[in-house]
């Protein structure tokens, strides 16, 4: 008896060192853990919304327009079945989620993040903004290149059951057909320390499945369908742009060597961004006058904001290549060739 005490000890003392000795990332699982469970708990499934009276007609015809589009996924897209987006959650015009990226100051090189099971990240979440304001503040005084962004919609990669976000509505049909595929993508193939792979994919699957979708319900003529490849050419042209400014950013931090002050780097950089900014935010004036509060946002430009069409863009060409080369343009034949070269959490 004396023995299995002293075991159970010994066992009691190993799972308090570890709790103690990874406490910040326990309690932060635990805080995204409760953000997450309240929002999925707080969801109401969609028969019950359609049947309220309480919800417009807009939000019921969205809801309805979803359900069509994860269809449309399942049946033509080669994405998994899942019940996702079979819940509804109303965010009361509130944002739910924030993510903290961070940047070398002199490198475009993400900060990342590491977590059990899920691995590397270069961003991290919380549903509180406090605490990601808290998260960036720390990371500044290290140093880093930092930004805070609100996000539209999130995957739980299949582990649970992801509501429609109320916000997720108000986007234009071809909008939300490329966020809902995005996203349910990620629940259908998920690489595990790979996020540049893993969202660049998302985007690429997004895109095409939206045209798919868009031509199946409105065909090529509709106002739905012109709208959203007017937007596609502009995000095109304009994500172009910015990966170009990227490679020019690179360039100019190639140049900065142990002999050249940090100070001088500083002065460097910030002229380099200064002019970047101003060409950036005459890009999106030039497309649409409306854009100039963007345009002025963009006077706090950082390393982050590159990384960021990096991380979800960089990529694209090749999955394009494959998928028109080996696959003859066929989004179900390659998403099903995708899966089973690559292992998914």
């Amino acid at each position: 008896m004396r023995q299995y005490k002293k075991i159970g000890c010994l066992a009691l003392f190993i799972i308090i060192a570890i709790l103690v000795y990874f406490h910040e990332l326990v309690g932060y699982g635990i805080s995204q853990g409760w953000g997450q469970g309240k929002i999925i708990w707080g969801a109401e499934p969609i028969e019950k919304v359609l049947e309220d009276t309480v919800y417009s007609d807009t939000i019921k015809n969205k809801i309805r327009l979803v359900q069509e589009i994860r269809k449309f996924a399942f049946d033509s897209l080669g994405i998994n079945q899942s019940e996702n987006y079979t819940t509804f959650y109303d965010q009361k015009g509130q944002p739910l989620l924030w993510v903290v990226t961070a940047a070398e100051p002199f490198k475009l090189k993400a900060k990342e993040w590491s977590f059990p099971i899920l691995g590397s990240f270069s961003y991290k979440g919380f549903f509180k903004y406090e605490k990601a304001k808290n998260e960036e503040e720390e990371l500044k005084k290290e140093g880093f290149d930092t930004a805070i962004d609100e996000v539209s919609g999130w995957s739980t990669l299949g582990w649970f059951k992801d509501p429609i976000l109320s916000k997720m509505l108000k986007r234009s049909p071809g909008n939300l057909a490329n966020l809902i595929i995005h996203e349910l993508t990620h629940g259908t193939l998920y690489v595990k320390d790979n996020v540049e792979f893993n969202e660049n994919l998302a985007s690429f699957a997004g895109d095409k499945g939206a045209l798919k979708f868009l031509i199946y319900k409105y065909g090529k003529d509709s106002k739905e369908y012109k709208d959203y490849i007017f937007g596609r050419k502009f995000n095109q042209d304009y994500t172009a742009f910015v990966l170009k400014q990227a490679s020019r950013m690179d360039s100019l931090y190639n140049t900065f060597g142990d002999k050249i002050s940090i100070r001088q780097k500083k002065q460097k950089k910030e002229m380099f961004l200064k002019e970047i900014s101003f060409q950036l935010g005459q890009f999106l004036v030039t497309f649409n006058p409306k854009n100039r509060g963007i345009a002025d946002e963009l006077n706090s430009l950082n390393n982050t904001y590159f990384l960021d069409y990096r991380r979800y863009h960089e990529d694209l060409g090749i999955f394009e290549e494959e998928f028109k080369t080996r696959f003859n343009s066929d989004i179900k034949s390659y998403m099903n060739y995708l899966k089973k070269k690559y292992p998914s959490l």
